[in-house]
Parts: structure tokens; sequence; C-alpha cells
């Protein structure tokens, strides 16, 4: 089965999808290996593992570079970030068929202008609805995969209010998205009202320190929602415990001791290093022949 046809099974079920945020080919692993059924890509932590905030720096093809290793590496769907398409209808058609190429199971597309900004920052600009809604449209005609599953983004509640914001939801359902995704609804009775008026399957972004109140997943999964993606889980524990070594490091002279980690070739086994090491030897001439004699 693809990953476009393994998320679409998942969407076809009861439950909450729910996808952490990775940002390279190691978190991938370590949230695959947690038990998680899909990933997210998170633009923000793509933006910040190369150095930059999340403020649209970011080209098309780094961000597709990025989906492309963290779909290699994972045997799940992978849900990507995909920003504003990176442009108009011309540059949405291109981007889905890079990251579809690249194996990622779906995207979503916002409404934001470029530069865009993250969604939980002040400041923002939209689209006019119509540049929204055709952008939608080519994105859902430039599919090859008919399973590929197009995330309709709208930042109007921060911008324009939230009744504008699932006006432009139901635009985009309408216009060919198979998810619509509003973006930072702000206190408990917009999150829940969300899925009410939404008349489509809908996601919820939930980031530390963010706009959107924190709630819990089985409230989420109750309240109508079909994915859930936590952007920020994952790079905020590692820059929190990187910071915290370091700074252990430089006041006490001392590295962290090794009693309780785990070795280092587990480590590596989590990589896939089984794999390679079968590898080593395959090929060599006494593994030949004895598969030779075998058959």
């Amino acid at each position: 089965m693809k990953q476009t046809q393994a998320l679409r099974a998942l969407l076809n079920e009861a439950g909450l999808i729910v996808a952490p945020g990775v940002y390279d080919g190691l978190t991938a692993r370590i949230a695959q290996h947690a038990g998680f059924s899909a990933l997210y890509m998170t633009g923000a932590g793509t933006a910040a593992a190369k150095g930059f905030p999340d403020y649209g720096l970011l080209t098309m093809s780094e961000m597709v570079e990025n989906a492309s290793v963290i779909a290699r590496s994972a045997s799940v769907p992978l849900i990507a970030d995909a920003d504003t398409g990176f442009g108009n209808e011309l540059n949405v058609t291109r981007t889905v068929r890079e990251y579809e190429q690249r194996g990622v199971a779906s995207i979503h597309i916002e409404d934001q202008l470029m530069p865009k900004k993250c969604g939980h920052l002040d400041g923002k600009e939209l689209v006019p609805r119509e540049d929204f809604v055709a952008k939608i449209r080519a994105a859902a005609a430039a599919r090859s995969d008919r399973d590929f599953v197009i995330i309709a983004r709208t930042d109007a509640r921060a911008v324009e209010g939230f009744d504008e914001a699932i006006w432009r939801a139901n635009a985009a359902l309408e216009a060919g998205a198979d998810v619509a995704f509003v973006e930072a609804p702000q206190g408990l009775s917009e999150v829940e009202a969300v899925p009410r008026l939404v008349q489509g399957p809908c996601l919820l972004n939930i980031v530390r320190g963010g706009k959107t109140p924190d709630v819990n997943l089985r409230d989420v999964e109750q309240m109508g929602y079909r994915i859930a993606i936590l952007p920020s889980l994952l790079i905020g524990a590692v820059a929190q415990a990187c910071e915290t070594a370091l700074v252990s490091l430089r006041e006490s002279r001392e590295p962290p001791p090794s009693a309780g980690d785990a070795p280092v070739r587990e480590r590596f086994r989590r990589l896939g290093a089984d794999e390679w090491d079968a590898l080593r030897t395959r090929f060599r001439a006494d593994a030949v022949s004895t598969e030779g004699n075998a058959s």
C-alpha cells in the first residue's frame, strides 16, 4: 500500500490521527518507533533546523528536499507543510507535483501572502478569497495520485475574524480540498465550533505557547477533529534538552554519565543499522556461494 493510500485509510477509519511534528530523519525515526501512525513535517521546525525563524524564508526546493528525507526515513504517511504553495496557481501546481514525487502523502497550503509567518504570530496578511480558492483548485487538479490529500489552511482568524476563517475553510473544501485547517482558533469555544461549522474533515494545530489553548487529544477527538498535528512537540523538547545539557557541561565541566543511557549500538539500530550490516557481507564471495548452494 502506498503512503497516500495508507493516509486515506486512516481518514476513513474512526478515531483521531495524531501526527507529531518532525523535522529530519532522526526525529522521523524516533516518532515512528514511538508508535505513531502518521507524521507531520513542521515548517517551523524545518526552518529552525536550518537556522531561520518561521518567516517564510525557505524556498520550495528546500522544503521539498526536507520532506524527501523524512519520507524515506519513515514507513508511515507524512503530512507536510507547503506554506503558501510558493506563489500563484502555477507555483502551486509544481509544488504538489514535487511533494508527490518524493513520497509525501499530504500537504497543506495556506492563504497568507509571502513571505508568510508562523500562524501563531501577529502581523500576518492574507491573499484575497478568490486567489486562495483558485490555488486550492489548482492543487487538487495537479495530483497524479487521487489519494494524495490536499489540506487547505486558512489564517483568516487572526486577520479578518473567525467567521471569515470558517467561510474560507468551507470554500476550500468546495474547491477540492480534502481537509480544512483553521489556524489558531482563539479560546476553547472557537476550537469546539470549528468541526461543527466546517462542512468536512478538520485538522487542529496544537502549538506550545500559541494562540490556541492547550487541549487534551481525547477532547479534540470528541469535538470531531480528524487530524491533530503537534509541530512544536519535538523541536521544543530537543531545544530545551540541548540547552540544559550544554549549560550543565559548561558549568560542571563534567560530561553526563553513561549509566542508564542506551548503548551506541542501540542508537544506531533505531536508524536501520541492522539492515546496513546485513548488506555489508551480503555480496561477498562466500555469502554468494552459500546462497547459490542453497538454491
